[in-house]
């Protein structure tokens, strides 16, 4: 796809899926009846809708990722790699360090992908999408979210009024990817003057909001999730996700 270039965020240290995290980077934790780590399945999709063009942005046990992925040539995509500045933490904190390095170009349009999120959305239609709105930012997002936990409703005594097992939210939610027109990484470079993090969707998206630009929501009903925690990634299927992904290995 041209002038579109994917982002990894992928150098976190995983914390919520310790203790595998202690061994394992987390993009690299192996899913699936075939065991191929997480990332995999993000560079064949990717790969599968044109996007050739990729930039890992690394840093904790980022060597696992390097000795795996190499530059990429194996999955007939071309990878580079940022390792990012400990001094500016968080996800905009890492985009901003590429940017910055000068491995990021503000003519292209960036796709955004969070390195633990497991999806099989169409990338082109988002894009598409994107561009066909004009806009600075477009958010991807899911409708009928199903919480993982019991939701009350007290009264001021704290006896319970109602109470709903994992119920969906009518609001739809962010799955962690976002597509950027490469003009905002110069508005995040400002935002991060004398800052010591940065976070996309808390700091840079309400920003460019906040400013009246033209940001969107694309709503999707694709599989996606969060393989992000031990008790999610315990929980994933790999049935379902050999199933779900098999287009990618074809």
């Amino acid at each position: 796809m041209e002038n579109v270039r994917g982002i990894v965020l992928c150098g976190g240290p995983g914390t919520r899926l310790r203790p595998i995290t202690y061994y394992f980077q987390k993009a690299m934790i192996p899913i699936g009846r075939m065991q191929k780590p997480l990332l995999e399945y993000i560079v064949r999709l990717l790969r599968f809708y044109g996007i050739k063009n990729l930039t890992f942005l690394v840093d904790y046990k980022a060597e696992q990722i390097v000795n795996y992925f190499d530059n990429g040539s194996r999955f007939d995509v071309n990878i580079t790699y940022v390792y990012d500045d400990p001094a500016l933490k968080g996800t905009a904190g890492s985009i901003v360090n590429a940017y910055r390095k000068k491995a990021l170009n503000a003519d292209d349009t960036l796709l955004i992908y969070y390195g633990d999120i497991l999806t099989n959305m169409n990338i082109q239609d988002f894009i598409s999408f994107h561009k066909e709105k004009e806009a600075i930012a477009t958010v991807a997002l899911s409708s009928g979210f199903t919480v993982r936990v019991g939701v009350a409703e007290l009264d001021g005594d704290g006896k319970i009024l109602y109470f709903e097992e994992k119920p969906k939210i009518d609001k739809p939610v962010s799955i962690a990817i976002t597509a950027l027109d490469g003009e905002v990484l110069k508005e995040a470079d400002k935002l991060a003057s004398g800052k010591h993090e940065l976070d996309l969707m808390g700091d840079v998206i309400p920003r460019l909001i906040s400013y009246g630009k033209k940001v969107y929501g694309y709503i999707t009903d694709a599989f996606w999730y969060d393989v992000g925690s031990t008790e999610a990634y315990e929980k994933l299927n790999p049935e379902l996700i050999d199933k779900t992904f098999g287009f990618l290995y074809k």
